[in-house]
């Protein structure tokens, strides 16, 4: 059995930094060690910026991002097109979305996809939500930007049907296909399929 070389406050430290995605024990080790040893340049300010988050931070009523107000940044913005949605499963899709700046557009966040096999279904989504939104009136197309997995796929799926009526509501999903800078030779047979479907004219 190893033997204890830190006290239990440093040992809590890289237990939960351990649980954060990307950090396995052995990383967690070294990001506790770097903060402990810059202490007043990063550990302090970083536990300080953790309890403002905790205290502030909340999840939009509207779309479900995560900022410091409700509605949130994204909803209150009167430069956005409103009349186009983006829904997507995480909030880490609609930073990924704003960080590529391609669209001006509202988003909708799902909070995951349909798994049976995991027990999550339609309640366990915020799909509701984006029914309500979009039957209130005023969008014009609903961008379903989910990930091309299975779930994605059948979450894609049941959205459509049920927005599939509403008046005047075009709904559109990503296109899938070969990447910029790609290389055919190193794309998966899935990529090539649906890059072949979702061929353009030059």
């Amino acid at each position: 059995m190893a033997k204890r070389v830190t006290g239990p406050e440093i040992e809590k430290l890289i237990q939960l930094l351990a649980k954060v995605p990307g950090l396995g024990p052995r990383s967690a080790r070294r990001a506790a060690l770097h903060l402990i040893k810059k202490k007043d340049q990063l550990l302090g300010p970083l536990g300080h910026a953790m309890g403002e988050a905790y205290d502030k931070v909340k999840i939009c009523s509207c779309c479900g991002n995560v900022d410091t107000i409700d509605p949130c940044t994204v909803c209150t913005d009167d430069r956005r097109d409103q009349s186009m949605i983006i829904v997507v499963e995480d909030v880490s899709d609609l930073w990924a979305l704003e960080r590529a700046g391609a669209m001006n557009a509202a988003y909708h966040v799902l909070g995951g996809t349909l798994s049976p096999l995991d027990g999550v279904g339609p309640d366990d989504l915020n799909i509701k939500g984006l029914i309500e939104r979009v039957a209130k009136g005023g969008v014009r197309e609903v961008i379903i930007a989910v990930n091309a997995t299975v779930e994605g796929q059948t979450t894609a799926h049941y959205i459509t049907d049920h927005l599939t009526g509403l008046d005047d509501v075009k709904i559109t999903r990503l296109a899938h296909g070969v990447p910029v800078g790609g290389e055919l030779d190193y794309l998966d047979e899935g990529t090539l399929s649906a890059a072949l479907r979702a061929r353009t004219v030059i």
